[in-house]
């Protein structure tokens, strides 16, 4: 090695960022290695790199004994003193052993360790910058798919798509751009691994924070998301400004901006309400687009009983309970629906209570046209006129 690999080492450290000092050292720690295998050294060796000249000299260590019994490991007090007379026993005394051929073990070697750092250095790089992308949404091509995964190219990493977690029906093409949602980034043996999903209630979060200037300004609040992909969805939003309309703000002129989240989720259906702090008018406006004659929520339950028209239940529930299963998972409280005739039904069907057994048999008023007396009761009866 010599000045210009030195230079090389300090490009590498402007460039890709990593530490000159941590370049040398492991590639001291690898030329150990490496003339330990090469020359059948024992262990106490040190290998220095000159900082300036990229110089490489190998050192035996040798500890100062009164009578040697390894060459390799000690060296006796009469030989180390030759060397300095300030060695006494139990010092440790350093001797070059550079071999002749050692530089091109070492330049090899060096080449070898400073590909593997710059490699691990930028799987690191790679890794920081999508660790804190979590939870956040991404544009890539669609570059291959298997048995397992769709092969997404974000341009520094290629992510994995699992089949699972794309929208049921939808097929992907090779040079498809698609936006993801990251679930999570691992680190791998072979690099950082970036896990994505079409399906993620987050994608429709961050998707609205795209289109919409008045939820990115914080303006306009998504307090709740729930999803079916493929079908359904529903949000719930709030203003921080009395004269914004949340649910306006999110359709946009002429529902432009509704429909260009529709047209990324490939016609997936998206129902915007209004959210409140009422638990009864958000049940009211998550059931939407069905109209709700009245709510009755119980706390205790958390358990929301809704009364509906008779020609509203069917869409109220709608299709396999689709709309009641997403007005839940908004609101988070259950719902219990019934048409008006039905609660009609259940009201008539109520048997009136029967009177309270304390009030005893009816008195026998036929005896007391016969003069008999009236039959004493644990209330006071009084003959009818």
């Amino acid at each position: 090695m010599n000045q210009d690999f030195i230079e090389a080492l300090d490009q590498l450290e402007r460039e890709k960022g990593i530490s000159k000092d941590v370049l040398i050292e492991a590639i001291e720690a690898a030329l150990i290695s490496g003339y330990k295998r090469n020359f059948n050294s024992a262990a106490n060796v040190r290998v220095d790199v000159n900082r300036e000249t990229g110089d490489v000299k190998v050192f035996a260590r040798k500890t100062v004994v009164e009578e040697p019994d390894d060459p390799r490991l000690e060296i006796s007090v009469d030989a180390a003193e030759q060397i300095s007379p300030h060695y006494t026993v139990g010092d440790v005394v350093e001797i070059e052993v550079t071999p002749k051929d050692f530089g091109r073990i070492a330049a090899q070697t060096a080449k070898q360790v400073v590909t593997q750092r710059i490699r691990e250095a930028e799987r690191g790089l790679i890794y920081n910058e999508y660790v804190d992308r979590e939870e956040d949404i991404v544009t890539g091509i669609v570059q291959r798919q298997d048995a397992r995964y769709t092969y997404i190219d974000l341009g520094k990493v290629e992510a994995l798509l699992p089949f699972h977690e794309q929208i049921p029906g939808e097929k992907l093409k090779q040079g498809d751009r698609v936006k993801c949602y990251i679930t999570k980034v691992e680190k791998t043996t072979k690099g950082p691994q970036v896990l994505l999903s079409r399906t993620h209630p987050g994608l429709l979060r961050r998707l609205f924070e795209l289109e919409v200037p008045e939820i990115y300004d914080g303006v306009v609040e998504i307090k709740s998301v729930a999803r079916e992909a493929g079908h359904r969805s529903k949000i719930a939003v709030h203003s921080r400004k009395p004269e914004v309309d949340p649910v306006g703000a999110c359709v946009g002129p002429r529902g432009m901006r509704v429909q260009h989240v529709v047209a990324e989720l490939h016609g997936e259906k998206i129902d915007i309400v209004k959210w409140s702090e009422d638990p009864g008018e958000f049940v009211k406006h998550a059931l939407s687009p069905a109209k709700v004659v009245s709510v009755d929520v119980s706390e205790t339950e958390r358990l929301a009983r809704v009364v509906v028209p008779d020609y509203q239940l069917s869409l109220a529930i709608g299709k396999e309970g689709q709309n009641a299963r997403l007005a839940a998972k908004l609101t988070g409280w259950k719902i219990d629906i019934k048409s008006q005739s039905q609660v009609e039904s259940a009201d008539a069907a109520v048997v009136p209570e029967e009177r309270d057994e304390r009030e005893g048999p009816e008195p026998d008023w036929s005896a007391a046209d016969e003069g008999s007396e009236i039959p004493e009761n644990e209330w006071a009866a009084e003959r009818p006129e």
